[in-house]
């Protein structure tokens, strides 16, 4: 069992522990390692990051000025874009932008290429540096097109909402959708650092906000027990947009990731694919209702009340702590009632899932309160809880 295999920390003191001092107020930061040998990296959680000239410093190659790419949507570059260009330039950086629409329904080929089309217009070589500033669609296209372009230049991930901060932008995962399956063209590759300015979260609308908060929630129901109880206790807190609950949030969501990634950064072992839990559903609603009618998050919330009801049908998971899951999804603004589909519908998208091995769809299963298992449920049991889960 994972929870048993890694050290998971517990509560901090303060809500951004191992904070690190700098010179002015806005300098003090918390700071966890993607420990990866020589590739580690770290994620540097604080408030007005995006705009400090030495945390854009470390985050380059040696701290060399050089070429950097920015790429982001129209809806980010706006607001932070100028922020994040003057801190480079005050490097001596020479920099350049691409903006592409804003969704979900645009994390496809043709956005990739109008990335891959800039950096060869631009004669982009492979000292140069892709910025990803946005949130989990931006990062998982411009990291792709990092790892391609001529064989992998460097990237960082500047995440600016909260579920691509505590998730998509840790772990090297990147991607572009397919019309029959999410995330299905990509490949692993790490950054060389992330950038957690939790300023950005304060521009964030509410459902936004839910969607990152079903991240979160999965970081306790599979692998911490105690952090689940926390989130029962601080959920009030977090919708509110409380910024120490937020913080403290953000840190252990990104420690325990970190920690998994570590263990596991190419799910060889299954460690890492129990990170997934309420992914299998939840990728299935995406795809079957369009990619963006339902921000991942959202779907991924209900998914992990599918996979806690097949869990507790399955005689696995206790109905009280079934209930109190359900009750903290409900609670985080998130549906938990799928689509009316045929319960076929969902067995048909579920098979392109990445978990399947040699035709057998395999699903994240929780046998208790930060415990959980990878393993193949039989069609008609996993039609029970779809049809169950339909009828709230």
């Amino acid at each position: 069992m994972l929870s048993k295999t890694l050290n998971m920390t517990q509560t901090p003191q303060h809500p951004l522990d191992k904070t690190v001092a700098g010179t002015g107020p806005h300098h003090m930061h918390a700071t966890v390692q993607v420990g990866l040998a020589d590739r580690s990296y770290p994620i540097w959680i604080g408030e007005g990051l995006l705009g400090q000239p030495d945390i854009w410093r470390d985050a380059l190659r040696a701290g060399r000025p050089g070429r950097v790419v920015v790429v982001s949507n129209e809806v980010v570059m706006p607001l932070y874009g100028q922020r994040v260009l003057d801190a480079l330039g005050s490097l001596g950086c020479q920099t350049s932008q691409v903006v592409l629409p804003d969704g979900e329904s645009h994390k496809d080929m043709a956005s990739l290429m109008k990335i891959f089309d800039h950096l060869m217009s631009e004669h982009v070589d492979r000292s140069a540096t892709v910025v990803a500033l946005g949130g989990g669609v931006i990062g998982d296209m411009a990291g792709f097109a990092a790892a391609c372009y001529q064989r992998g230049i460097d990237f960082v991930q500047v995440p600016t909402t909260l579920l691509s901060q505590v998730d998509s932008s840790v772990g090297g995962k990147t991607a572009i959708n397919h019309p029959l399956g999410k995330n299905m063209i990509g490949a692993f590759y790490q950054p060389r650092a992330v950038i957690i300015d939790m300023t950005v979260l304060k521009t964030l609308p509410p459902r936004e906000v839910s969607a990152g908060l079903a991240e979160i929630i999965k970081y306790g129901c599979i692998l911490d027990a105690d952090f689940f109880n926390w989130l029962e206790a601080n959920m009030q807190a977090l919708v509110a947009g409380d910024a120490d609950a937020l913080a403290y949030a953000i840190q252990k969501s990104c420690q325990i990731k970190a920690q998994v990634v570590a263990a596991d950064e190419r799910e060889s072992s299954g460690q890492r694919a129990l990170l997934n839990f309420g992914h299998t559903f939840g990728h299935a609603i995406e795809a079957g209702m369009g990619y963006g009618a339902w921000l991942h998050g959202e779907a991924v919330g209900c998914g992990m009340a599918m996979a806690a009801l097949l869990s507790c049908q399955l005689g696995q998971l206790d109905v009280p702590s079934f209930k109190r899951v359900v009750a903290l999804i409900d609670r985080a603004g998130l549906p938990l009632q799928p689509p009316a589909w045929p319960a076929q519908a969902y067995l048909d998208w579920m098979a392109h899932d990445k978990k399947s091995a040699a035709g057998a769809i395999r699903y994240i299963l929780l046998k208790g309160l930060g415990q959980s298992e990878l393993r193949p449920v039989e069609d008609a049991l996993v039609r029970l809880a779809i049809e169950a889960s339909q009828k709230g």
